[in-house]
């Protein structure tokens, strides 16, 4: 069973209020910079019609739009859908994802980051969205978190917190789900896994931030540098594949409908 997680419940507000801390150009200069971005990249057809269900504020379908992909998004939070509107000129449409109000077979792929895992009834009803909109031999992918080496270790501790947290009036968050758990989700419905890759291995880096310089350029006072050399260096080393098995936040699933 995928590990669950209590807090705040993910619903229509929820989100509202949760993309509006963000800006489009915020989370896509992140996209720029992300690792993410090329396995998506590496994975997607350059042929044919692409959407991202559940696109947020767009980042993504904004970059890849840039790079030649015809894509367009789809997501249930209009605050959001216009916030990337006011920054870009690309398809966009408010939809519930568990009934897409597209045809059968419209599209060449289909992209779903960090989406299905917030469904209390499992992702069933999305996936099954996702493959019928699909081409036969479309690429599906989807990522969500993963129930790695560390939260295995931790897994009856996790269990137990989020269960007191659901005692105390705490609304059902997310899924995190294991390699096999994803793998026997998207076969379900009929789309078979070519490749999975763990993924954001390091969250804490994001609040490392590179120190002001105390000094003139360059004098005794900058150190600037060697952090910044740190972080690449520390950055580098969660990448190899022992530690993303260990410490990858999400894993991305790339699977072909059969």
């Amino acid at each position: 069973m995928p590990l669950a997680y209590y807090s705040a419940g993910a619903g229509r507000e929820f989100w509202t209020e949760h993309w509006g801390g963000h800006t489009v150009e915020e989370l896509l200069a992140v996209a720029r910079a992300s690792p993410l971005t090329m396995l998506v990249a590496e994975a997607l057809p350059r042929d044919g019609l692409v959407l991202e269900a559940g696109c947020g504020l767009g980042q993504y379908v904004v970059l890849l739009h840039e790079r030649g992909w015809r894509i367009a998004g789809v997501d249930w939070s209009l605050d959001a859908l216009r916030a990337c509107r006011h920054v870009a000129a690309v398809p966009l449409a408010a939809m519930e994802l568990r009934s897409l109000a597209l045809r059968d077979a419209a599209f060449d792929a289909y992209i779903s980051l960090g989406v299905v895992e917030h469904d209390i009834a499992g992702p069933d009803a999305t996936l099954a969205e996702a493959a019928r909109v699909l081409k036969p031999g479309g690429v599906a992918l989807v990522s969500v978190p993963y129930l790695n080496g560390a939260r295995r270790l931790g897994a009856l501790w996790l269990t137990r917190r989020n269960q007191t947290i659901a005692r105390r009036g705490g609304a059902f968050y997310q899924y995190a789900f294991s390699r096999a758990e994803l793998v026997a989700a998207l076969a379900r419905h009929g789309l078979a896994t070519r490749a999975t890759h763990p993924y954001d291995p390091a969250r804490l880096l994001r609040r490392f931030r590179r120190p002001r310089v105390r000094g003139a350029r360059g004098g005794a006072g900058d150190t600037t540098q060697p952090r910044g050399a740190l972080v690449g260096a520390i950055r580098r080393a969660l990448y190899t594949a022992p530690l993303l098995r260990l410490l990858g936040h999400m894993l991305l699933a790339v699977a072909v409908k059969r």
